[in-house]
C-alpha cells in the first residue's frame, strides 16, 4: 500500500515538473515570436509603402524597382540555380578569408597579449597597417596577385586580421589583476593559469573580435568581388550595373544584408552558449 502511494506521489511530482517545463518552453517561444513580430513591423511597413509608391507611379521603377519586381527576378535566379551557385562561391571566399586572417590575428593577439617584448616589436606596425583602408590597398593587391582568387582571399583576410588581433590583445590585457592574486593562492601552474583563468576572463572580448572579424570579412568580400569577379554575389551586382537591370543590383545588396545578418546571429548564438556563465552577460 505504501509503495502504491509513493508511486502516485512520484507520478504527480513528475507530471507537475513536466507541466512547468512545458509552460516555461511555451512562454519562451511566445516571447521570441513577439520579438520577431515587433522587429518585423518597420521592414514590412517600408516594403508596403515601397510597393505602393511604385504601383501608383510616385517613383521610377527603373531606378527603384518595386519589391514584387525584385522578387520576380529572384525567383528566376532561384529556378535557374544561378543564385545558389554565386552565393556558395561568395560564402566560401568569405569563410576562407576569415579563417586565414582571423586565425593569424588570434595567434598574433595571443603573442602580443602575453609578451611585452612582442608588443613593442609588432604592435606599432600592426596599428599603422590597420589605418590603411581596403579600397586603398586593393589596387596594389590586384597588381601583385591579379584578378584571381588569391587577391580576393587576401583582401578578405586583411580585413579579418585586425579586429581579431586587437580584441584578443585587449581582452588578455584587461584581465582583472585580482584574479591573479586568487590564482597565486590556489597555486595554479602556468598552463592552468592561462587555460583556467586568463582565456576565460578574456573570452567576451575575444568573442567580440570573432563577431567583428566575421562581419568585416563579409564586407571585404563586397570590395573584392566588386573590383573584379566572374562569379559571386558581387558579380551579380556588376552584371546588373552593366546591363542596367536594377533588380539584380538590389538582389545582390539584399543577399549581402541577409547573409551578413545570419553570420552575426550565428556568432551571437555561440556567445549565448559560451558566455552564459558570466553574471554580466545579459546586462
Amino acid at each position: 500500500m505504501s509503495s502504491q502511494v509513493d508511486l502516485v506521489v512520484q507520478t504527480r511530482i513528475t507530471g507537475a515538473k513536466q507541466r512547468k517545463r512545458n509552460k516555461l518552453w511555451n512562454e519562451q517561444w511566445r516571447r521570441r515570436g513577439n520579438d520577431v513580430i515587433v522587429g518585423a513591423m518597420i521592414p514590412l511597413m517600408i516594403l508596403l509603402l515601397w510597393q505602393l509608391a511604385g504601383a501608383f507611379g510616385w517613383i521610377s521603377v527603373f531606378f527603384l524597382p518595386t519589391p514584387s519586381m525584385i522578387a520576380a527576378h529572384t525567383q528566376e535566379l532561384l529556378l535557374s540555380g544561378d543564385l545558389f551557385s554565386h552565393l556558395s562561391i561568395s560564402v566560401q571566399r568569405a569563410l576562407l578569408g576569415f579563417v586565414i586572417g582571423g586565425g593569424i590575428g588570434f595567434l598574433c593577439g595571443l603573442l602580443v597579449g602575453f609578451s611585452r617584448t612582442a608588443e613593442h616589436v609588432l604592435d606599432p606596425t600592426f596599428q599603422m597597417l590597420r589605418m590603411i583602408p581596403h579600397l586603398a590597398l586593393a589596387p596594389l593587391i590586384i597588381l601583385w596577385f591579379g584578378f584571381g582568387e588569391t587577391s580576393k582571399i587576401f583582401i578578405i583576410a586583411n580585413g579579418a586580421f585586425f579586429p581579431m588581433y586587437i580584441n584578443t590583445f585587449m581582452g588578455l590585457r584587461s584581465v582583472d589583476n585580482r584574479l591573479f592574486d586568487v590564482a597565486k593562492v590556489l597555486e595554479f601552474n602556468r598552463f592552468k593559469l592561462i587555460t583556467g583563468l586568463i582565456v576565460p576572463a578574456a573570452s567576451p572580448q575575444i568573442m567580440l573580435g570573432l563577431r567583428t572579424s566575421l562581419a568585416v570579412s563579409w564586407l571585404g568580400l563586397v570590395v573584392a568581388e566588386l573590383i573584379g569577379s566572374q562569379a559571386g554575389i558581387g558579380f551579380i551586382i556588376n552584371l546588373g550595373k552593366q546591363t542596367s537591370v536594377t533588380e539584380l543590383i538590389f538582389i545582390g545588396v539584399i543577399i549581402f544584408a541577409i547573409v551578413g545578418k545570419l553570420f552575426d546571429s550565428f556568432v551571437r548564438l555561440l556567445e549565448k552558449k559560451w558566455l552564459n556563465w558570466r553574471d554580466s552577460y545579459l546586462g
